[in-house]
């Protein structure tokens, strides 16, 4: 048996050159002179958040017989990016970060917010999960690198994207694709729980999403219902990667991580644990919420919340079929090594005809420098962004810079946006309330978010407590 001392897993940010995914923070331009005579603070401004424009739009001749050639999106953009005023006004007060224009805030975390942004050549939707630098230590630089890595490896339909990394002096930005439909936790809090034919649904395809960062060796260590977000009605994303890890099935992991009221036993007894079971049981724990509206171990502080789960007593409404009680009764087991594996639940009763969605088919993540080494949908993606007017010399001036590359991030929200039409899987979101003044109770980005290493998860419950009965962890 290997151990893995996970606090010690990833180097610290800026350790490696920027090409290195786990190098958050590296100034990718140095130089720091005006474009087309920008003023100096303005043109660094556009230099740390956005591509150097390559190409420069051609300007009208003044012989009438000449003729003016179209200038592109991507240049105008470009332009816009180096010379309009408005547009570095936006970006000096944070409104805009290289292609993206931001808009309101969707969500907050223990080390950042998140906001909406809007991609100004692509007009796609996404989430801008925003740090401040200045407040990060060397233990949250490395859960950044973490969150990043394991972004970069997962590619399945019900994990959310990472596009794009954006740096400035100050603050740390993650592009990463929006679910507009709110967390799985709002849902439930203001709804009450899913019927069980939607609990299928929902559960088979969060099955689906872990067996997926298993295969990859990651272990996410903080899936909870605020980690799940609906892309549609009966589409979900696992999101938020900042407590993952990278670990194989035989090695063991030391740090205590993640949701207490979601936290499997051993994490409170053992110094050491296997992070698959972990995994396992926190899906356990949603099962339960998502069929009850509660959580099996309820108490008023952590030091209660952790004898209630070493003893090993929960109660399930009898409202809940036999099927599903086993399948929980299952899952949630005092003994790692006895709980049902991915394997197993997916084989269940309870989850009998049901579908559990596969990864995508393997793509470049970066545009390719060799077209015949590319798929059809990578090539619809290029056509795509040919006629945006970010040409081949473009791309393969991103390939060397990975995420933190505006082209990058224009060539994998492009190539994102091919594949949910090919399969299928085009969202139909909810559009969020973009000024907080205007948002209602029931408002999808209102998040009323449980902060990490507390208990206010267990005490919440929905509706009247029902007639339940009593199951013990064996």
């Amino acid at each position: 048996m290997k151990e893995t001392q996970d606090g010690d897993e990833d180097q610290g940010v800026g350790s490696q050159q920027h090409h290195n995914h786990n190098n958050n923070y590296t100034n990718h331009n140095g130089n720091n002179e005006g474009v087309n005579g920008t003023p100096q603070h303005a043109s660094r401004l556009q230099r740390s958040s956005t591509e150097i424009s390559v190409g420069t739009a051609t300007v009208s001749s003044s012989d009438d017989t000449q003729p003016t050639q179209r200038v592109t999106p991507y240049e105008r953009l470009s332009q816009d990016l180096s010379n309009d005023q408005k547009v570095i006004k936006e970006i000096t007060l944070g409104r805009r970060i290289a292609f993206y224009r931001i808009r309101g805030e969707i969500g907050t975390g223990n080390f950042s917010q998140v906001k909406l942004g809007i991609h100004a050549l692509t007009k796609e939707k996404v989430a801008i999960k925003i740090l401040d630098k200045t407040k990060l230590d060397q233990k949250t630089q490395r859960l950044l690198s973490r969150e990043i890595t394991s972004m970069e490896r997962l590619h399945h339909p019900n994990i959310i994207r990472l596009y794009e990394v954006v740096e400035t002096l100050a603050k740390l930005h993650i592009i990463m694709e929006f679910a507009g439909g709110g967390e799985l936790f709002t849902k439930i809090s203001n709804e009450g729980k899913l019927p069980e034919a939607d609990a299928k649904c929902i559960f088979s395809q969060l099955v689906a999403a872990v067996e997926h960062m298993h295969d990859n060796n990651i272990i996410h260590r903080d899936l909870k219902a605020e980690n799940v977000f609906y892309a549609n009605s009966r589409w979900i994303k696992v999101g938020d990667f900042g407590f993952s890890t990278i670990s194989r099935t035989s090695e063991t992991l030391n740090t205590f991580c993640g949701s207490p009221p979601y936290a499997a036993p051993e994490l409170f007894k053992d110094e050491h644990y296997y992070g698959v079971f972990v995994d396992i049981w926190a899906l356990g724990i949603l099962l339960y919420f998502i069929v009850t509206g509660l959580m099996p171990f309820r108490a008023e502080t952590v030091a209660k919340l952790k004898k209630c789960i070493l003893d090993g007593s929960y109660s399930v409404p009898s409202y809940v079929s036999d099927r599903c009680v086993f399948l929980v009764r299952s899952i949630l087991k005092h003994i790692p090594q006895d709980r049902f594996t991915i394997a197993e639940i997916k084989r269940s009763e309870w989850l009998e005809n049901q579908e559990f969605p596969g990864p995508l088919e393997p793509y470049n993540l970066n545009p390719s420098l060799d077209i015949s080494m590319i798929n059809e949908e990578e090539r619809e993606a290029r056509i795509i962004l040919n006629n945006l007017g970010i040409r081949e010399d473009h791309l393969k001036q991103a390939s060397i810079r990975d995420s933190r590359s505006s082209i990058t991030g224009t060539y994998r929200i492009v190539l994102h946006r091919v594949q949910k039409k090919n399969s299928g899987l085009l969202e139909t979101t909810v559009d969020p309330v973009i000024d907080k003044r205007e948002s209602s109770s029931n408002s999808v980005i209102e998040k009323r978010r449980t902060k990490r290493f507390t208990q206010s998860n267990n005490t919440r419950s929905v509706g009247s407590k029902p007639q339940s009965r009593t199951c013990h962890i064996l």
